[in-house]
C-alpha cells in the first residue's frame, strides 16, 4: 500500500497517530490538542460568530458557527457545512480555515453545524441537528443577507454522509429546498463490504476497522443489517428523484471509493446534474 502513496503524503500519514475509537474520549482530546497546536489563521475579511439555534420537536438546541464577509455586497448564497469525523469525532472549529476560504472564494455565508456525536448520541441525533440548522438557516436567510433559494449543503467524510442524508430528509419532509449538495468523499454505506473498504488497512487515517467501529457506534450495532434507514446510510436509497444538483469526489486510496464510484444510483444522479 505504501508504494502507492506519494512520498510527501506518506510523511503526513507517518505524523498522524493511529485513531483509537475504543477510547473515544481520549481520541477526541488528542485531535483537539493537535488542532490547537497547529494554530488556525483567521482571515481579517471574515467575521466569525457562534449561536444556539432551536432544535426541532423534542431535540435540544444546536450550536452553529457562522462565517460571513465583513463587507457584504448584495444578497449572497449560503452554504450549510457539516464537519467530518466518522460520526464520532470533530467540531466546527476544526474546519475554520476551510469555511473561511468558502466565504472569501465563493463570496457566500457559511453556517457550520456542531451536531451531536455517537456513541453518546447515535442516529438520528446528528441528522436531526443538521436538519434543525438547515431550517433555521432558511428561515433566517434574509437576516444573514442570504438568498433562501440559493442555499446548498456540503460536508466531508461523515459530514458528506450527513449531507446526502440531509438532502433525502429535506426532500421527503418537504423542508427547505436545497439548490445543490456537495458530499465530499462521503461515508454513505454502513455495510462496509466494498473492495476499497476491505483494501484500506493500517494507518491510513481511516480504514476498514475504524469504519466498522464508526458505523457500529452511529447505528447502535445495527450496521450491516437489513433494516438500516436510507437516512442513516444514504447508499441504501433507491429513489433519488427530486434531489438537488450534486457534486462529489473521492481519492483512489480511500475506503469510501467504491461505495461512491460504483454505486449506480449515485452515478445516475451525477449524470443528471451534468446534463
Amino acid at each position: 500500500m505504501k508504494n502507492r502513496i506519494d512520498p510527501e503524503l506518506q510523511e503526513t500519514l507517518d505524523f498522524f497517530p493511529p485513531l483509537d475509537l475504543d477510547n473515544i474520549e481520549a481520541t477526541r482530546k488528542m485531535m483537539a490538542e493537535m488542532s490547537q497546536a497547529i494554530g488556525i489563521p483567521m482571515d481579517p475579511s471574515v467575521q466569525i460568530s457562534t449561536r444556539m439555534v432551536p432544535g426541532l420537536d423534542d431535540n435540544p438546541s444546536v450550536r452553529v458557527r457562522i462565517y460571513e464577509p465583513k463587507e457584504k455586497s448584495g444578497i449572497l448564497p449560503g452554504l450549510l457545512w457539516i464537519h467530518g469525523g466518522g460520526y464520532v469525532m470533530g467540531d466546527p472549529e476544526g474546519d475554520d480555515v476551510l469555511c473561511q476560504r468558502y466565504v472569501t472564494e465563493a463570496n457566500c455565508v457559511v453556517v457550520s453545524v456542531d451536531y451531536r456525536l455517537a456513541p453518546e448520541h447515535p442516529y438520528p441525533a446528528g441528522l436531526e441537528d443538521c436538519y434543525a440548522a438547515l431550517n433555521w438557516f432558511s428561515e433566517r436567510a434574509s437576516q444573514l443577507g442570504v438568498d433562501s433559494s440559493r442555499i446548498g449543503v456540503a460536508g466531508a467524510s461523515a459530514g458528506g454522509g450527513l449531507t446526502a442524508a440531509l438532502s433525502l430528509l429535506a426532500r421527503d419532509r418537504k423542508g427547505p429546498e436545497l439548490c445543490f449538495q456537495m458530499p465530499l468523499y462521503p461515508m454513505i454505506d454502513d455495510r462496509n463490504n466494498t473492495p476499497s473498504s476491505l483494501e484500506i488497512t493500517g494507518n491510513m487515517i481511516w480504514n476498514h476497522d475504524l469504519n466498522q467501529k464508526g458505523w457500529s457506534m452511529y447505528l447502535n450495532g445495527k450496521n450491516g443489517t437489513e433494516h438500516v434507514s436510507q437516512y442513516a446510510s444514504p447508499a441504501r436509497a433507491t429513489d433519488l428523484t427530486g434531489l438537488p444538483y450534486t457534486y462529489t469526489c473521492v481519492g483512489q486510496l480511500d475506503p469510501f471509493r467504491d461505495e461512491i464510484l460504483d454505486h449506480p444510483k449515485w452515478d445516475i444522479l451525477m449524470q443528471e446534474t451534468l446534463a
